[in-house]
Protein backbone atom coordinates (compact mmCIF):
# COMPACT_ATOMS: atom_id res chain seq x y z
CA UNK A 1 0.00 0.00 0.00
CA UNK A 2 1.50 3.33 -1.05
CA UNK A 3 1.85 6.30 1.26
CA UNK A 4 1.29 9.65 -0.50
CA UNK A 5 4.04 12.16 -1.23
CA UNK A 6 3.35 15.55 0.37
CA UNK A 7 5.03 18.00 -1.97
CA UNK A 8 4.30 21.09 0.14
CA UNK A 9 5.47 20.92 3.76
CA UNK A 10 4.54 23.74 6.13
CA UNK A 11 6.26 24.08 9.51
CA UNK A 12 5.36 26.14 12.53
CA UNK A 13 8.47 27.71 14.08
CA UNK A 14 8.37 28.15 17.86
CA UNK A 15 8.21 24.83 19.77
CA UNK A 16 8.44 22.98 16.44
CA UNK A 17 11.65 23.93 14.62
CA UNK A 18 13.09 25.53 17.74
CA UNK A 19 12.48 24.51 21.35
CA UNK A 20 11.74 28.04 22.57
CA UNK A 21 8.97 30.60 22.17
CA UNK A 22 10.38 33.89 20.92
CA UNK A 23 8.01 36.00 22.98
CA UNK A 24 9.09 34.16 26.15
CA UNK A 25 12.73 34.98 25.37
CA UNK A 26 11.80 38.65 25.18
CA UNK A 27 9.80 38.44 28.39
CA UNK A 28 12.70 36.85 30.25
CA UNK A 29 14.99 39.70 29.23
CA UNK A 30 12.43 42.12 30.68
CA UNK A 31 11.92 40.13 33.89
CA UNK A 32 8.32 39.26 32.95
CA UNK A 33 8.67 35.68 31.74
CA UNK A 34 6.06 34.14 34.05
CA UNK A 35 3.37 36.67 33.17
CA UNK A 36 3.91 36.31 29.44
CA UNK A 37 4.45 32.54 29.48
CA UNK A 38 1.04 31.99 31.05
CA UNK A 39 -0.61 33.92 28.20
CA UNK A 40 1.44 32.06 25.57
CA UNK A 41 0.52 28.64 26.94
CA UNK A 42 -3.17 29.55 27.15
CA UNK A 43 -3.18 30.63 23.50
CA UNK A 44 -1.22 27.58 22.29
CA UNK A 45 -3.52 25.24 24.22
CA UNK A 46 -6.60 26.90 22.72
CA UNK A 47 -7.85 28.32 26.01
CA UNK A 48 -7.52 31.92 24.80
CA UNK A 49 -7.65 33.36 21.30
CA UNK A 50 -4.23 34.49 20.14
CA UNK A 51 -5.78 37.83 19.24
CA UNK A 52 -6.61 38.39 22.92
CA UNK A 53 -3.02 37.94 24.09
CA UNK A 54 -0.82 39.16 21.25
CA UNK A 55 -0.87 42.85 22.07
CA UNK A 56 -0.83 42.24 25.84
CA UNK A 57 2.40 40.27 25.67
CA UNK A 58 4.27 42.80 23.57
CA UNK A 59 3.02 45.76 25.61
CA UNK A 60 4.16 44.02 28.78
CA UNK A 61 7.67 43.59 27.43
CA UNK A 62 8.16 46.69 25.22
CA UNK A 63 11.28 45.22 23.60
CA UNK A 64 13.95 47.12 21.74
CA UNK A 65 14.72 46.34 18.13
CA UNK A 66 17.98 44.71 19.20
CA UNK A 67 16.20 42.45 21.70
CA UNK A 68 13.93 41.25 18.91
CA UNK A 69 16.91 40.67 16.62
CA UNK A 70 18.58 38.62 19.36
CA UNK A 71 15.74 36.06 19.34
CA UNK A 72 17.37 34.48 16.29
CA UNK A 73 20.36 33.46 18.42
CA UNK A 74 18.08 31.73 20.90
CA UNK A 75 16.30 30.01 18.02
CA UNK A 76 19.60 28.62 16.72
CA UNK A 77 20.89 27.58 20.16
CA UNK A 78 17.69 25.66 20.83
CA UNK A 79 17.09 24.28 17.34
CA UNK A 80 15.05 21.08 17.52
CA UNK A 81 17.03 17.95 16.70
CA UNK A 82 17.42 17.29 12.96
CA UNK A 83 15.42 20.34 11.88
CA UNK A 84 18.05 21.49 9.40
CA UNK A 85 18.81 17.96 8.19
CA UNK A 86 15.14 17.19 7.62
CA UNK A 87 14.55 20.35 5.60
CA UNK A 88 17.61 19.63 3.45
CA UNK A 89 16.47 16.04 2.81
CA UNK A 90 12.94 17.11 1.91
CA UNK A 91 14.19 19.72 -0.52
CA UNK A 92 16.54 17.24 -2.16
CA UNK A 93 13.55 14.94 -2.61
CA UNK A 94 11.68 17.72 -4.43
CA UNK A 95 9.48 19.04 -1.63
CA UNK A 96 8.75 22.72 -1.17
CA UNK A 97 9.23 23.77 2.46
CA UNK A 98 7.54 26.72 4.15
CA UNK A 99 7.49 28.32 7.62
CA UNK A 100 4.31 29.92 8.95
CA UNK A 101 4.62 31.44 12.41
CA UNK A 102 2.84 33.71 14.83
CA UNK A 103 6.32 34.77 15.96
CA UNK A 104 8.06 37.99 14.98
CA UNK A 105 9.11 38.24 11.36
CA UNK A 106 12.73 39.37 11.60
CA UNK A 107 14.08 36.55 13.80
CA UNK A 108 11.78 33.92 12.28
CA UNK A 109 12.90 34.83 8.77
CA UNK A 110 16.60 34.84 9.68
CA UNK A 111 16.26 31.49 11.45
CA UNK A 112 14.30 30.04 8.55
CA UNK A 113 16.92 31.12 6.01
CA UNK A 114 19.58 29.56 8.26
CA UNK A 115 17.60 26.30 8.08
CA UNK A 116 17.57 26.54 4.30
CA UNK A 117 14.03 27.79 3.70
CA UNK A 118 13.74 30.51 1.01
CA UNK A 119 12.72 33.84 2.55
CA UNK A 120 9.78 34.15 0.17
CA UNK A 121 8.27 31.02 1.73
CA UNK A 122 8.44 32.35 5.29
CA UNK A 123 5.57 34.21 6.93
CA UNK A 124 5.49 35.74 10.43
CA UNK A 125 4.36 38.94 12.15
CA UNK A 126 5.99 42.26 11.34
CA UNK A 127 6.44 45.01 13.93
CA UNK A 128 7.09 48.75 13.83
CA UNK A 129 9.32 50.75 16.16
CA UNK A 130 9.20 54.18 17.74
CA UNK A 131 12.17 55.68 15.95
CA UNK A 132 12.58 58.38 18.63
CA UNK A 133 12.32 56.16 21.71
CA UNK A 134 15.18 55.20 24.02
CA UNK A 135 18.66 56.01 22.76
CA UNK A 136 17.35 56.22 19.21
CA UNK A 137 20.69 57.48 17.93
CA UNK A 138 22.24 54.11 18.83
CA UNK A 139 21.19 51.48 16.30
CA UNK A 140 18.84 48.83 17.67
CA UNK A 141 17.72 50.76 20.77
CA UNK A 142 14.46 52.04 19.33
CA UNK A 143 11.52 50.40 21.12
CA UNK A 144 8.60 48.37 19.88
CA UNK A 145 5.62 50.49 18.85
CA UNK A 146 3.07 48.18 17.27
CA UNK A 147 2.60 44.92 15.38
CA UNK A 148 0.94 44.20 12.05
CA UNK A 149 -2.44 42.67 12.73
CA UNK A 150 -3.44 39.90 10.37
CA UNK A 151 -4.08 36.22 9.93
CA UNK A 152 -1.07 35.19 12.03
CA UNK A 153 -2.13 37.18 15.09
CA UNK A 154 -5.41 35.29 15.55
CA UNK A 155 -5.85 31.64 16.47
CA UNK A 156 -7.74 30.67 13.32
CA UNK A 157 -5.66 32.49 10.73
CA UNK A 158 -2.91 30.16 9.50
CA UNK A 159 -5.20 28.45 7.02
CA UNK A 160 -5.46 31.72 5.12
CA UNK A 161 -1.67 31.94 4.82
CA UNK A 162 -1.40 28.32 3.70
CA UNK A 163 -3.92 28.98 0.94
CA UNK A 164 -2.11 32.17 -0.08
CA UNK A 165 1.25 30.39 -0.36
CA UNK A 166 -0.16 27.41 -2.23
CA UNK A 167 -1.97 29.57 -4.76
CA UNK A 168 -2.37 27.51 -7.92
CA UNK A 169 0.39 25.06 -6.96
CA UNK A 170 -0.31 21.37 -7.44
CA UNK A 171 0.56 18.54 -5.05
CA UNK A 172 -0.47 17.38 -1.61
CA UNK A 173 0.23 19.53 1.44
CA UNK A 174 1.32 18.74 5.00
CA UNK A 175 1.36 21.04 8.03
CA UNK A 176 3.52 20.32 11.09
CA UNK A 177 3.02 22.20 14.35
CA UNK A 178 2.55 21.99 18.09
CA UNK A 179 -0.23 24.44 18.84
CA UNK A 180 -3.97 24.91 18.62
CA UNK A 181 -3.61 27.44 15.80
CA UNK A 182 -1.84 24.75 13.77
CA UNK A 183 -4.63 22.28 14.47
CA UNK A 184 -7.20 24.82 13.29
CA UNK A 185 -5.23 25.38 10.09
CA UNK A 186 -5.43 21.68 9.24
CA UNK A 187 -8.52 22.35 7.12
CA UNK A 188 -6.27 24.03 4.53
CA UNK A 189 -3.93 21.04 4.02
CA UNK A 190 -4.23 17.39 3.10
CA UNK A 191 -2.64 16.21 6.35
CA UNK A 192 -1.78 17.72 9.72
CA UNK A 193 0.96 16.23 11.90
CA UNK A 194 1.05 17.39 15.50
CA UNK A 195 4.52 17.70 17.01
CA UNK A 196 4.97 16.94 20.70
CA UNK A 197 8.74 16.86 20.87
CA UNK A 198 8.98 20.15 22.75
CA UNK A 199 5.55 20.56 24.35
CA UNK A 200 2.80 17.99 24.19
CA UNK A 201 -0.52 19.81 24.05
CA UNK A 202 -3.40 17.53 24.93
CA UNK A 203 -5.89 18.90 22.41
CA UNK A 204 -3.38 18.55 19.56
CA UNK A 205 -2.30 15.07 20.65
CA UNK A 206 -5.92 13.89 20.75
CA UNK A 207 -7.13 15.45 17.49
CA UNK A 208 -4.16 15.49 15.11
CA UNK A 209 -4.50 12.69 12.52
CA UNK A 210 -0.78 11.99 13.05
CA UNK A 211 1.21 12.84 16.17
CA UNK A 212 5.00 12.78 16.50
CA UNK A 213 6.26 11.99 20.00
CA UNK A 214 9.97 12.47 19.51
CA UNK A 215 12.49 15.15 20.42
CA UNK A 216 13.79 14.74 16.87
CA UNK A 217 11.97 15.79 13.71
CA UNK A 218 13.49 12.86 11.81
CA UNK A 219 10.30 10.69 11.82
CA UNK A 220 8.58 13.35 9.74
CA UNK A 221 10.73 12.28 6.80
CA UNK A 222 8.54 9.17 6.50
CA UNK A 223 5.33 11.17 6.91
CA UNK A 224 6.19 13.85 4.34
CA UNK A 225 8.06 11.79 1.75
CA UNK A 226 6.70 8.34 2.49
CA UNK A 227 8.47 5.38 4.16
CA UNK A 228 9.97 4.33 0.81
CA UNK A 229 12.01 7.54 0.82
CA UNK A 230 13.97 6.19 3.79
CA UNK A 231 15.26 3.34 1.64
CA UNK A 232 16.07 5.64 -1.30
CA UNK A 233 18.16 7.91 0.93
CA UNK A 234 20.24 5.21 2.61
CA UNK A 235 23.24 5.63 0.31
CA UNK A 236 23.10 9.42 0.11
CA UNK A 237 24.31 12.28 2.35
CA UNK A 238 20.94 11.88 4.15
CA UNK A 239 21.59 8.30 5.27
CA UNK A 240 22.10 9.18 8.96
CA UNK A 241 18.78 11.03 9.07
CA UNK A 242 17.03 8.16 7.30
CA UNK A 243 18.35 5.55 9.70
CA UNK A 244 17.42 7.72 12.66
CA UNK A 245 13.89 8.11 11.29
CA UNK A 246 13.64 4.35 10.85
CA UNK A 247 14.87 3.69 14.39
CA UNK A 248 12.56 6.25 16.02
CA UNK A 249 9.49 5.01 14.15
CA UNK A 250 10.30 1.47 15.28
CA UNK A 251 10.27 2.87 18.82
CA UNK A 252 6.73 4.24 18.38
CA UNK A 253 7.66 7.86 17.73
CA UNK A 254 4.56 8.23 15.55
CA UNK A 255 0.98 7.63 16.66
CA UNK A 256 -2.31 7.94 14.79
CA UNK A 257 -5.80 9.07 15.71
CA UNK A 258 -7.28 7.77 12.45
CA UNK A 259 -7.32 4.00 12.01
CA UNK A 260 -7.33 3.92 8.21
CA UNK A 261 -4.42 6.34 8.07
CA UNK A 262 -2.50 4.18 10.51
CA UNK A 263 -3.15 1.03 8.50
CA UNK A 264 -1.93 2.72 5.34
CA UNK A 265 1.26 3.96 6.98
CA UNK A 266 2.02 0.65 8.72
CA UNK A 267 1.65 -1.25 5.45
CA UNK A 268 4.00 1.14 3.64
CA UNK A 269 6.49 1.20 6.50
CA UNK A 270 6.56 -2.59 6.90
CA UNK A 271 7.16 -2.97 3.15
CA UNK A 272 10.13 -0.63 3.44
CA UNK A 273 11.51 -2.52 6.43
CA UNK A 274 11.21 -5.84 4.59
CA UNK A 275 13.14 -4.36 1.67
CA UNK A 276 15.91 -3.12 3.99
CA UNK A 277 15.95 -6.27 6.16
CA UNK A 278 14.94 -9.02 3.67
CA UNK A 279 15.99 -11.91 5.94
CA UNK A 280 14.75 -10.54 9.23
CA UNK A 281 11.56 -9.39 10.93
CA UNK A 282 13.54 -6.61 12.56
CA UNK A 283 12.12 -3.17 11.95
CA UNK A 284 8.54 -4.17 11.23
CA UNK A 285 6.03 -1.78 12.73
CA UNK A 286 3.11 -3.09 14.68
Amino acid sequence: MRWPHYKHVFFDCDSTLTAVEGIDILAESAGKRWRVEVLTQAAMDGELDLEDVYAKRLRAVKPTHQQIRDIRRAYKRHMVQDAKALIAALQDLGHQVYIISGGLLEPVREFGVFLGVPSERIRAVGVTYNELSGQWWVGGNERYLDYEEGALTVSDGKAEIVQELLGEEHGRSLLVGDGYSDLLASRAVDLFAGFGGVVQRQRVAQKAPVFVQSTSLAPLLAIAAGPAAIRRLLKTPHEALSRKALDLIQRSAISFNEKRLEEKFVAAFDATCQAIYPHSDEGALG
